[in-house]
């Protein structure tokens, strides 16, 4: 490696100067090392390894560096303070979460406006007087100790809750005794994709070993455990429940049932398919039992009725059924299938009163309908809009049940529920500087390259002019069966009142249409969700909603894959791309964390069949020389233990060395934070303020604001 008084030398010399439509980077100089691998005969250069190593003074340089360049590139933007001004405005109002109860208490969130962090609160009985019950903003004076998970006991004496620092997938858990908002001495270290499950006066949760110093962020996650925690014990004499020492590359969770009489393991070895174990608490020495062995589908308990389990299964199901499953004779001949599969696909199941509430999925919308518990349908729940159901809660034998709602131009509201008399009534409607009338959201139909028809959303102002030349963000996903629903976004709102256009197609690869649309853009078919994509793109300039000169793309995560992939692929259809915490190097995202576990989606590159397909794709290997790449805005965080800031790192340099054309490739590295989750109100604003001036500037946009 060259020194780095060499490297970053170059940093003295750069240039930033503003003109009429351009600002023009002269990048730091990115050492490079002579790595060569050899996959199944073929050698692949890697001359940014180093980079991998996020804890080096070398990375640490480059990491200072590249965000001088880019801070200088942002300074220059005249209307950047306005805009972080205007999400400011737009930003402070009351935001709820949806009720829950435990006990005689109900517990709901809220954030007044501009908190950091939302505030839990609590308060007996409907007609009680909230009460803060647990404030996040306390954990750290900055808000980037964010609250990441609670349980409550079901007697709703304890409150256990884990915290996240800096955005970080590591968690403590903390406990509270609730009557007297005591917290107590019970402290739970390397806490790593948990729940909290109470039995009694304890809880199940599920950990890590101790990392090695230094490497905590960055090492393979292995050997995952399940333990029992007994309120007012140290964490060293918490019992283990599960291990398995012959399968480091798995994940176990445990969950009791409400009237803990089972408790049910759930064991991955990925982000889709899990096996199934039991144990009976009513029973003295009891061990865990089998309910389905294998990865090949998804098995989620929602409750048990009596000594029988109710479980949604897309076994033999591509878009899932309900089935109630006998433990002691779990074979599927023995299942009885309540709710059978439908045309749509069925997404969650609660139980409320004495009903079954069951979410589906219409064309990437929500409907959901009440059964009685031996699967009649009882009636349609009246929704407001085309939108999204999000967090119904209910409780078996009580009537009153709460959910919120949420769509494009419908902020999300908070709903009771009067499950006998199937009516709904808004309990909490925010109210906010937006008039969702001046907005129009169509959904269309476009043919993808294989003929293969996606639907997707679109939002604009009701005066839109479809002449090509309105400024249009095309956002995508595209993986591990999530779906991409109709939901309210402040963020977005501040690039639509602009005048912009907010398109979402539903790829393959996504949950939207079932298990089978999710197989369609996996592994070797992985280019199909890419193809998606770029149809999406192609439609909206054919339709005149825009041009590739008003073309944004954006996605986060395996979003900033989609990103990454189709602006390689075709930069000449887009002129900005904002590819967030992506992964980017499709032959060694493995190695990473909990990157193994997205083997079922992507492959790895320890097969030749997966070697040969990832390499097609793979964004870090697919840039070229001398080629002119969109308008480029990288976003990552130092703290990011989920897709590791490698990949970001590795993609901008290769990106800054390769593009030859007049667009700015930067990347803007947070500090203190991670993939996103619990990322302080203050962060979000200021880093969308630094997006969205990045994507008005360089799509020519004049805002304006109120």
């Amino acid at each position: 490696m060259k020194k780095i008084d060499l490297l970053f030398g170059c940093i003295a010399l750069f240039s930033i100067i503003a003109c009429k439509q351009q600002i023009k980077v002269t990048y730091p100089e990115t050492a490079t090392v002579d790595t060569i691998d050899d996959y199944f005969g073929t050698l692949v250069a890697d001359p940014y390894r180093w980079l991998e190593n996020d804890t080096s003074a070398e990375t640490e340089a480059w990491v200072e560096a590249e965000n001088i360049v880019t801070e200088a590139y942002l300074s220059q933007i005249p209307y950047r303070v306005r805009v972080r001004e205007r999400l400011e405005k737009i930003w402070d109002y009351p935001k709820y979460g949806v009720p829950f109860k435990e006990g005689n208490y109900f517990f709901f969130f809220k954030n007044d406006g501009l908190q950091n962090q939302s505030v839990l609160y609590i308060k007996k009985g409907m007609e009680g007087e909230p009460e803060v019950l647990l404030d996040p903003n306390t954990f750290s004076e900055d808000g980037t100790i964010a609250l990441a998970g609670l349980s409550v006991s079901h007697d709703a004496r304890y409150l256990a809750y884990s915290t996240a620092a800096s955005g970080s997938d590591w968690n403590e858990i903390h406990v509270m005794e609730i009557e007297g908002r005591t917290e107590l001495p019970d402290l739970l270290n390397w806490v790593k994709f948990s729940g909290m499950s109470w039995q009694k006066d304890g809880f199940y949760y599920s950990r890590y070993d101790e990392p090695v110093k230094g490497l905590e962020y960055s090492n393979k996650n292995e050997y995952h455990k399940v333990f029992y925690h007994q309120v007012g014990t140290p964490q060293s004499e918490d019992l283990l429940i599960f291990q398995d020492p012959t399968h480091p590359l798995r994940n176990y969770g445990a969950s009791v049932t409400e009237d803990e009489h089972f408790l049910i393991l759930y064991q991955t070895e990925s982000t889709s398919g899990n096996a199934l174990y039991y144990k009976d608490l009513t029973q003295k020495n009891s061990t865990f039992q089998p309910l389905v062995t294998g990865f090949e589908n998804d098995f989620s308990v929602v409750d048990n009725l009596g000594d029988q389990l109710l479980v949604v299964t897309n076994f033999t199901a591509p878009k899932k059924m309900l089935v109630l499953m006998d433990p002691k004779h779990p074979e599927s001949d023995h299942w009885k299938v309540l709710i059978p599969e439908q045309d749509d696909v069925l997404g969650s199941v609660d139980l409320a009163g004495d009903k079954i509430v069951a979410e589906y999925m219409h064309k990437a919308a929500s409907s959901a309908f009440l059964f009685d518990y031996d699967g009649s349908k009882v009636g349609e729940i009246e929704l407001p809009t085309v939108g999204t159901l999000a967090g119904f809660s209910g409780k078996k034998g009580e009537n009153v049940a709460f959910y919120g709602f949420t769509s494009f131009t419908f902020p999300t509201t908070i709903f009771t529920f009067d499950v006998e008399a199937n009516k709904s009534e808004v309990y909490i409607r925010p109210e906010l500087d937006f008039d969702p009338d001046n907005y129009d959201v169509k959904q269309v139909e476009y043919p993808s390259k294989d003929g293969t028809l996606i639907t997707m959303f679109i939002v604009h102002q009701k005066d839109l002019k479809l002449d090509g030349t309105n400024p249009t963000l095309l956002y995508g996903y595209g993986g591990f069966n999530i779906s991409m629903m109709p939901g309210f976004s402040i963020t977005r709102l501040a690039f639509i009142e602009q005048g912009g256009v907010y398109a979402v197609p539903n790829l393959r690869g996504g949950g939207e249409y079932g298990e089978e649309w999710h197989k369609a853009g996996t592994l070797d078919k992985k280019q199909n969700v890419f193809d998606d994509f770029i149809a999406a793109a192609e439609y909206l300039i054919g339709e005149k909603y825009t041009s590739t000169e008003k073309l944004a793309i954006m996605g986060g995560s395996n979003g900033g894959l989609l990103v990454g992939a189709c602006m390689t692929q075709r930069p000449d259809l887009y002129k900005v791309a904002i590819p967030a915490v992506g992964v980017m190097d499709m032959l060694r995202y493995h190695k990473f964390t909990i990157g193994w576990a997205w083997a079922t989606d992507y492959g790895t590159s320890e097969t030749e069949e997966g070697f040969n397909y990832l390499i097609k794709y793979s964004p870090v290997h697919t840039i070229k020389d001398g080629v002119s790449y969109p308008a480029t805005l990288v976003t990552t965080a130092d703290h990011d233990d989920r897709v590791v800031p490698a990949h970001s790192f590795k993609f901008i340099a290769r990106l800054q060395a390769a593009n030859a054309g007049p667009n700015p490739v930067l990347i803007r590295i947070e500090t203190k934070a991670g993939h996103g989750g619990g990322k302080p109100t203050s962060k979000v604003i200021e880093e969308y303020a630094d997006v969205w001036s990045f994507m008005f500037w360089n799509l020519d946009m004049k805002p304006t604001f109120k």
